[in-house]
């Protein structure tokens, strides 16, 4: 059940009417049950993993928690007697005994989530029907749910949040549904504070939720989905499609996955919004970004977050790190030896990044693509400073425009990983763009017969000005929800009502239509 389909609108309307008709305190047992009803038909098959994660999590935090309590309350009683150095060995020991469950878990959590990743890979491969072994459905989701109950795990373990007793409560926060999509990647912490609260019914945060709701569905189907038969036609034969093409279905999918990406986002935002549930923002206008580096922390943030706070900050600050920072001092150097513990936490994250987000080569290489980036723009940084100082027209707003367009032009690039069936492909399409000469054949014609015509080109041209123009608005003025609503009615009424009659009349649906899967539902 998509978030664009009709049996989801009828969803959220049949919800959102018993929200707020049974009692404050039965709301987040509503949630729960919606929660799994909506997993249960997106398919049946996929309950016993986001079950298995769940109940592994749960119980691990639990024992991991209680054991911490312990280790409190002993030091506590015994404040006076233990020294200080018998209070290190004995919390080193009791730490030792919680890793232990830890570890278990995790590697659990991870080896599902490495089975169904590797099978996917694996029956794309092998047809099924010759090895049916590997033919296992990517579960909804598995991604993002795993990580959020790995950093709920992480938390108990580090003694920032308590362990969660109530099983269903735990539940909820793991099967949330408009997150179990494409996410975003929520803290307990955050999430739980009022995610099982009672919420009255509140007109203005309803109304607020519908108009992100609006927003989204505008993004999704007035442009993702009409750009989609371009850029599907355009990669189904690279062969055939080199050059101009190869460049302008780099541009159409970045263009695709951020409105396909964000939109549904935006609607997820915008159900939790309406039902109370503050959920956190993933994106801040990424493609205004000067740098790969300001990207990342604008794009996706709660994975890019995850990964900071659960891999590269434990890591480069373990004792194997230290020690091997010690060593890397005294053999290369201090300021290289400083660096390259840096160097290598930074691989690991985008190592892992890239096998989260598939198993497959082009994933691994596009994520090792974004640290050589990274990490020699850091390098880069003393001559940077050099320039900006030298050269006063670097901070100016025509050399701003000429960074985000560098950056941008960087992350389209980048993107080829994603929608190539292989590196070699990746290399040679985006070769094809500086080396084939068929642009006067694609501006004569060409782009016509992509699977969209000249009539598409008009509403994705018009859409994306509306998309760029808001985002402008926002980056200088905030949300512009809150400044409609300081405008007389019939203004702010108008804004909507015009914005839902453009989805109405130019959304890509009608009778048979079959709404494309956002993208990230495969992770």
């Amino acid at each position: 059940m998509l978030f664009t389909s009709y049996g989801f609108i009828l969803f959220i309307a049949v919800l959102g009417v018993l929200y707020y008709v049974i009692p404050g305190k039965a709301q987040w047992i509503l949630l729960l049950a919606a929660s799994y009803l909506f997993y249960a038909i997106a398919g049946p098959v996929f309950v016993p993993y986001l079950l298995a994660v769940t109940l592994i999590v749960y119980f691990a935090a639990r024992i991991i928690g209680r054991k911490l309590n312990e280790q409190n309350a002993y030091l506590k009683e015994h404040k006076e007697e233990l020294s200080k150095e018998a209070r290190k060995e004995y919390k080193a020991a009791e730490k030792k005994k919680r890793m232990t469950f830890q570890i278990i878990a995790v590697v659990l959590c991870v080896l599902i989530l490495a089975v169904v990743k590797l099978s996917a890979v694996l029956s794309a491969v092998w047809q099924a029907k010759q090895l049916s072994f590997l033919s296992i459905a990517m579960p909804l989701g598995i991604s993002f749910y795993t990580l959020q109950a790995l950093s709920y795990l992480f938390d108990v373990s580090r003694g920032t949040i308590e362990a969660e007793k109530n099983i269903f409560k735990f539940a909820l926060f793991v099967s949330f549904f408009p997150q179990l999509v494409q996410g975003p990647i929520s803290r307990y912490k955050d999430l739980s504070a009022t995610l099982y609260t009672p919420h009255p019914f509140n007109k203005q945060a309803v109304a607020f939720g519908l108009q992100r709701i609006l927003w989204g569905f505008f993004k999704k189907l007035v442009i993702a989905d009409r750009i989609l038969p371009a850029v599907q036609t355009i990669y189904s034969d690279l062969n055939s499609y080199t050059g101009a093409y190869a460049f302008f279905g780099m541009l159409f999918y970045t263009i695709q996955l951020y409105a396909d990406f964000t939109g549904g986002i935006d609607i997820t935002i915008g159900i939790a919004e309406m039902l109370g549930i503050k959920v956190q923002e993933n994106f801040n206008l990424p493609y205004f970004s000067t740098s790969l580096k300001v990207y990342w922390r604008r794009w996706h943030i709660s994975m890019c977050s995850w990964f900071r706070d659960y891999v590269f900050y434990p890591l480069s600050s373990s004792k194997g790190m230290q020690k091997f920072t010690k060593f890397s001092k005294n053999h290369f150097g201090k300021r290289f030896g400083k660096r390259l513990p840096v160097y290598i936490s930074s691989f690991v994250v985008w190592l892992l990044t890239g096998l989260w987000h598939g198993a497959g080569a082009t994933f691994v290489v596009w994520g090792l693509f974004n640290w050589f980036v990274l990490m020699a723009s850091e390098e880069l940084e003393p001559l940077y400073e050099r320039f900006h100082k030298r050269f006063a027209f670097s901070e100016k707003l025509p050399y701003r425009i000429f960074q985000i367009l560098r950056t941008f032009g960087l992350i389209c690039a980048l993107n080829l990983f994603d929608v190539c069936k292989s590196v070699g492909e990746t290399f040679r399409a985006f070769g094809s763009i500086f080396t084939f000469s068929n642009w006067k054949q694609a501006f004569s014609g060409g782009l016509l017969n992509l699977g969209i015509g000249l009539s598409d080109y008009l509403v994705l041209t018009a859409g994306v000005v509306i998309l760029f123009l808001v985002s402008l608005y926002k980056n200088k003025k905030g949300d512009p929800r809150i400044s409609l609503t300081e405008r007389i009615r019939p203004e702010k009424y108008a804004v909507w009502l015009i914005l839902f009659l453009i989805v109405l009349i130019f959304g890509t649906y009608g009778i048979g239509y079959d709404s494309s899967q956002f993208i990230y539902n495969q992770f």
